[in-house]
């Protein structure tokens, strides 16, 4: 397995995303039961922190329901790399989304902890029980009847391929791929080899990608140099220099199509009634930050349709007043 100098920072951003998702669910921004049963609480964060992290969770939300609304969830899996604690196979199965297949991976020290808190947590390991199966549980790995976690560094595609086999991956099956401030850490090589693989392997799926973007201006700049000298060194930062190269790493790998939003563009596209009401849980004193974080972030999609055709184009944001 890869060792490398920036790996254990790159890890801990885990615990820094938990920890803003926590304060922003607390503050009211929105609902999730769960995240309390993995990260303990941490300082307030920032007002344009927790907006940020609304604006992201939501619209990766939307776009993950506008997906299982077209392929049927009962028929669908989902593959979440570098899934950290996120919470979403609970969230989906206490909102009635009950998927084929759920399979997170991210390296194996983050999954340990998060099987430790799921294997403790009555609450958590109730919901990946079923009547007809048990539930597998080793340091770094977890394989219920349709959730499997598993430890995996991405740059080994061999072992990626090796824990997809035993998570019961359906190849055939439509597939939603989600990473979340993955790629970026990840050198270019190893993830054209990995978005080579799945595309060639999955004949239907929508890629959700989110990260950072347009990393070439002056802010970006900064946020390189802030992010260095936590120690996270973006090996695939090539890729964010803007929502043209975005779109290039889906479509050089073979993949059909692809579109990439700014999260400027994604927060004007939420309902309004949604916005007024995140605005007022706390006052936010100067919006150009805000507005620069927006600019420099973005939700990437390339898709893949080579089997049922359900027009997995039209998955994007709607224009809103």
């Amino acid at each position: 397995m890869y060792c490398l100098a920036g790996d254990e920072a790159v890890r801990a951003t885990n615990d820094d995303a938990s920890e803003c998702k926590r304060c922003a669910v607390n503050l009211g921004y929105w609902q999730d039961k769960f995240i309390n049963f993995f990260i303990k609480a941490g300082e307030r964060k920032a007002p344009e922190i927790n907006r940020g992290y609304y604006a992201r969770c939501t619209a990766v939300s939307l776009l993950i329901e506008k997906f299982l609304l077209k392929a049927g969830a009962e028929q669908c899996q989902i593959l979440n790399f570098g899934a950290g604690f996120d919470t979403l196979y609970w969230r989906l199965k206490s909102n009635g989304h009950i998927v084929k297949n759920f399979i997170e991976l991210d390296f194996p020290t983050v999954t340990a902890k998060k099987c430790y808190a799921i294997k403790r947590n009555k609450t958590l390991l109730e919901q990946i029980h079923s009547e007809d199966g048990e539930v597998k549980f080793s340091p770094t790995d977890l394989h219920a009847a349709n959730y499997h976690l598993v430890g995996v560094d991405l740059r080994q595609l061999s072992e990626v391929q090796k824990k997809l086999a035993d998570s019961e991956i359906d190849w055939n099956a439509p597939t939603l791929l989600l990473a979340e401030c993955v790629l970026v850490y990840v050198e270019p090589e190893h993830i054209r080899s990995l978005l080579s693989f799945l595309s060639s392997k999955l004949p239907t799926a929508y890629f959700i990608n989110y990260e950072q973007v347009n990393m070439e201006d002056r802010f970006g700049q900064i946020m390189l140099s802030n992010l260095r000298a936590r120690g996270c060194s973006l090996a695939g930062v090539d890729a964010c220099r803007d929502l043209a190269s975005q779109q290039r790493r889906f479509l050089d790998t073979g993949w059909d199509g692809s579109k990439t939003w700014t999260m400027e563009e994604v927060w004007n596209a939420l309902p309004r009634e949604d916005r007024n009401r995140i605005e007022k849980i706390e006052f936010l004193d100067e919006n150009e930050l805000l507005q620069q974080l927006f600019h420099h972030y973005c939700i990437s999609v390339g898709w893949k349709e080579q089997g049922p055709r359900l027009s997995l184009s039209e998955l994007q944001f709607d224009s809103q007043t």
